[in-house]
């Protein structure tokens, strides 16, 4: 009585299959697998912004350096 054996399973999977039909089950998945992938590639850019951020301040560390060196040279115009 307590759990539910494979001939339950494949009986509900039969029945699931006569109400909604293959298409629609398989439009269905494809729906969900291109949510799911888009959720990931949400998360992957969400990290983007942090890294390219410190790229630019380490650009512009890098610049003022180069400034001031062409200062301390007398290459300064």
């Amino acid at each position: 009585m307590g759990g539910l054996s494979i001939w339950h399973w494949i009986i509900v999977l039969a029945i699931v299959l006569l109400v909604f039909g293959t298409k629609r089950l398989t439009s269905g998945a494809k729906d969900l697998g291109s949510a799911v992938k888009e959720f990931k590639k949400g998360m992957r850019e969400e990290d983007k912004p942090a890294a390219r951020l410190s790229e630019e301040a380490r650009g512009a560390d890098e610049a003022a350096a180069k400034e001031r060196e062409r200062e301390r040279s007398g290459d300064a115009r």
